[in-house]
């Protein structure tokens, strides 16, 4: 059996540990986030949601996922 390796991310502050090289849009899958109401941040920048499936995740990326809140 191969052995898996982990790395830690930051989510809006917090640890997580996933699997080396994952990519950002089957995390937020996995995390059951709609892509279409949410605005995404990697190390302090904006992503392109479109992008999403092609960017992989490293050791110590910071994430910040901040939800749009509808109301009036």
């Amino acid at each position: 059996m191969k052995n898996i390796k982990k790395i830690k991310i930051k989510i809006n502050g917090k640890s997580k540990s996933i699997i080396h090289n994952t990519k950002l849009s089957y995390l937020l899958k996995d995390l059951k986030i709609p892509l279409n109401k949410v605005a995404i941040e990697l190390n302090e920048e904006i992503i392109d949601k479109k992008k999403a499936s092609r960017i992989k995740l490293i050791k110590n990326d910071k994430i910040e996922i901040v939800h749009f809140i509808g109301g009036g």
